[in-house]
């Protein structure tokens, strides 16, 4: 099939490198404009750019989809789909019409659970079991088209957003694949959502990551999780601020809200609304990240000295 790709972060590379391999053509590639990055601000090119300049593809990087002679420009192509994975621009009603079977986006979930901008954050947080990829045809909504294929997997308990991230953005490539096979066929079926199951993944918001000691060990585990790579969870112990990476349930073990219950080479165990958590990767401002035992070689922490809790 003749496509038009649009993506932009690493989540849509294997998808990108599959449908290439696959024989497709892929006509243009869209990707985000360049944007500093990194301690220095250097502007750099994105994961899809280089893949795209790899493999000699057509490429723009349009700030907006909003200009008619943009809109042009993608009609004369001819394609047969558009394919969008976390482009991270907003595609309006006109372009949406554009490719003879319209645009299809790669979501990691299962819809119509978690629409929205943090997906796999909000399955992670949620304590769900499963999650996957939806093919979802794209319309004016907000991930509210028809479901044309799906595909699961289980959510793992030391998943982190990392590797959960990983696992669907593999998924996703070998789900839009088979998309397009079904497409090709004339067998493929789209199948409305269910509004009344429908859930919201909205955008992680600052005050979240920091760590509500009042909660359960296995719901600040889970924050713990849901917010690696980034931003990472928080809390405040003795006027320093610290980021957990890691952390592992003590549902035996009891104390305070936020006071450490005690100090363990194989981590800090710190009292929670119910049960404690064993922190066992953390990282202060400016430092790097740390077992607890490195971390306590040149902290001094001691039962019976307290996180600060959120509200």
């Amino acid at each position: 099939m003749r496509i038009i790709f649009a993506g932009t972060p690493p989540f849509a590379a294997p998808a990108l490198e599959a449908l290439a391999d696959a024989g497709h053509e892929v006509a243009l590639v869209l990707t985000q404009p360049d944007r500093p990055a990194g301690r220095g601000m250097k502007t750099t090119s994105g994961i899809i750019k280089s893949l795209a300049q790899q493999r000699k593809l057509a490429l723009l990087q349009p700030h907006s989809l909003k200009q008619p002679e943009l809109h042009a420009q993608l009609g004369a192509i001819d394609a047969d789909v558009m394919i969008v994975a976390a482009y991270g621009l907003l595609l309006p009603v006109s372009v949406l019409s554009i490719p003879k079977f319209g645009c299809l986006n790669i979501h990691a979930s299962l819809l119509p659970r978690w629409r929205g901008a943090a997906p796999i954050q909000r399955a992670i947080l949620a304590g769900d079991r499963k999650t996957g990829i939806t093919i979802m045809q794209m319309n004016r909504g907000l991930d509210t088209g028809a479901i044309l294929l799906q595909r699961g997997i289980a959510i793992e308990q030391d998943d982190t957003t990392q590797t959960l991230h990983d696992r669907l953005s593999l998924l996703g490539a070998r789900c839009i694949v088979e998309a397009l096979d079904y497409l090709e066929q004339g067998k493929i079926f789209a199948i409305p959502q269910n509004e009344a199951d429908v859930t919201y993944a909205s955008k992680l918001e600052k005050d979240e990551t920091e760590i509500n000691w009042r909660l359960s060990a296995e719901d600040i585990g889970r924050a713990v999780r849901a917010f690696n790579p980034r931003p990472g969870a928080y809390s405040r112990v003795c006027g320093m601020p610290l980021k957990i990476w890691q952390a592992a349930v003590a549902a035996d073990v009891l104390g305070k809200p936020g006071e450490i219950v005690s100090v363990r080479r194989d981590g800090i165990v710190v009292g929670c609304g119910r049960g404690s958590l064993v922190l066992e990767i953390v990282q202060k401002s400016g430092g790097k990240k740390l077992s607890a035992a490195e971390f306590l070689s040149g902290h001094s922490l001691r039962p019976g000295d307290r996180f600060e809790s959120r509200e």
